[in-house]
């Protein structure tokens, strides 16, 4: 029962998580007004709104004007229940696993966000950081959150690295690099998992980004002064870094 709970716990937020990243970029509520669908403009009723099993059931179509609906809201309640499932599997009904519920959904609304806009929500972030530093005056919470020190040099730690690299880089190139949105993610982040995570990030971060973008650089589609959300490979960066958290740390202690 406990699988089932968690299943449709995770494509009921996984459901919300599109509303997030359908409106938020376009500085609508999320909490109130019926979703609806962008192409026919017709309200979604509850039957046609059931994460997943609505999709796969209409074929990804509106049942009103018969467009495609994007795979990516499927996709975005698939990757929520996996990821709600993984959580409960790791650390079971706990304030732990409430705490990495929160900040997993936020990546998941950011990571698309940044991805198809090339924003990250103000809300969002400062959000996070409030969190991140509230959680870390509790004692008894998963070793993996630091102490309200380390969170707080982690905060500050976080933004002033990326707003360094931003303001070099405009004072080099004389025009913008990164977004001051990646400086406050990163600071999030900061709160959330103190200061030793920052140095890890970034070069987590740095790698697969670039990574990526050499098939393009190689068929010369971007250039290196081409625009690339870097949000997204913070996100995974720092997946990479909790993965392999004990390892990473074993090469400074």
């Amino acid at each position: 029962m406990d699988l089932i709970f968690v299943i449709i716990l995770g494509g009921l937020w996984g459901s919300f998580a599109n509303v997030c990243i359908h409106r938020l970029p376009m500085d609508k509520g999320v909490v109130f007004g019926r979703s609806f669908c962008p192409k026919c403009k017709k309200l979604i009723t509850w039957k046609d709104n059931i994460p997943v099993i609505s999709f796969l059931f209409l074929n990804g179509r509106c049942r009103n004007c018969k467009k495609k609906i994007s795979p990516q809201y499927l996709i975005i309640e698939l990757i929520t229940i996996i990821y709600f499932l993984a959580v409960y599997y790791l650390f079971g009904i706990t304030i732990t696993a409430l705490l990495f519920l929160i900040l997993g959904l936020s990546f998941i609304i950011i990571f698309f966000i940044d991805l198809n806009h090339y924003i990250i929500p103000n809300v969002l972030t400062f959000s996070l950081m409030i969190i991140g530093f509230i959680k870390s005056f509790d004692p008894n919470l998963n070793p993996i959150f630091p102490n309200f020190i380390n969170s707080l040099i982690g905060g500050i730690f976080g933004y002033l690295i990326i707003w360094s690299i931003i303001y070099f880089y405009k004072q080099i190139r004389k025009k913008e690099g990164m977004g001051l949105g990646d400086a406050k993610l990163l600071s999030a982040i900061g709160f959330w998992f103190g200061w030793i995570s920052i140095p890890f990030v970034i070069f987590l971060s740095s790698i697969i980004a670039l990574l990526s973008v050499i098939p393009s650089l190689l068929k010369n589609s971007k250039s290196m002064s081409s625009q690339i959300p870097f949000g997204p490979y913070i996100i995974i960066g720092t997946l990479v870094y909790l993965f392999f958290e004990n390892s990473f740390k074993s090469l400074l202690f």
